[in-house]
C-alpha cells in the first residue's frame, strides 16, 4: 500500500468532505481516504497496482474539485 496526501481546493461544507471521500473511496485499490475539510487535505492509502495518483486527481476534479 502506497499513502499520500493531496490538496483539494473547493471544499467547504460536510457536503463537501462526503462528496470527495465517496469519489476517491469508489476507486479501485484505494483503502482508506481521510478527507480534512479545515486543512483542504486527502489523505489516500492506495494499492499502487490498481489505482494511481492521477486517477485519484481526477475523481476528484470529475466531483467538482480542485486537486
Amino acid at each position: 500500500m502506497t499513502e499520500t496526501t493531496i490538496k483539494v481546493e473547493g471544499m467547504s461544507c460536510g457536503h463537501c468532505k462526503m462528496a470527495v471521500t465517496k469519489a476517491i473511496s469508489g476507486l479501485n485499490g484505494v483503502s482508506s481516504v481521510d478527507v480534512d475539510l479545515e486543512k483542504g487535505e486527502a489523505s489516500v492509502s492506495y494499492d499502487p497496482q490498481a489505482t494511481d495518483i492521477d486517477a485519484i486527481k481526477k475523481a476528484v476534479n470529475d466531483a467538482g474539485y480542485k486537486a
